[in-house]
């Protein structure tokens, strides 16, 4: 068992729960991706960006600073030592996918940040549904994937 990976794992999701609780606890709103980006592009409610651009600043910036540390991205490639392998299945597939995701947030009214962080920690009954969802349309993905079309993924 990789330790440290383990321990960076733990960290990272410590991190994500205090700046969810933080954005509830000072501003009363959700951490979830999807509709602070999503409502800042549209711009509703008016007057309501600083803390959303900030918010995301926070979550970009985060990553960056640990590189510069020389912290490096860890390994999110198949080979060890490398550090981002190619897309799976090529570009194009991951924009469609990129794409399917973003329909599905909308139809689904948040994200797993939104739902499967905010919302569980609330027990919200809603979010429940909704990251249960989540959960079998990522395993039946994966089971087309990899045992249907053959893709290797």
């Amino acid at each position: 068992m990789d330790w440290i990976a383990s321990l960076q794992g733990l960290v990272g999701g410590v991190l994500i729960g205090l700046s969810a609780v933080w954005l509830m606890g000072a501003l009363g709103r959700i951490a979830g991706i999807s509709g602070i980006i999503g409502n800042l592009i549209t711009q509703r409610p008016k007057g309501d960006s600083a803390w959303r651009i900030a918010f995301l600043f926070g979550l970009v910036s985060g990553p960056l600073l640990v590189m510069a540390m020389g912290g490096g991205l860890g390994n999110v490639a198949d080979a060890p030592g490398a550090v981002i392998g190619a897309p799976a299945g090529g570009v194009p597939l991951m924009l469609i996918a990129g794409l399917l995701v973003g329909l599905g947030t909308g139809l689904g009214s948040g994200c797993t940040s939104g739902h499967g962080v905010c919302g569980l920690a609330r027990l919200s009954p809603r979010s429940m549904a909704a990251t249960g969802v989540f959960l079998l349309t990522a395993v039946a993905t994966v089971y087309v994937m990899r045992h249907m079309i053959g893709g290797g993924v």
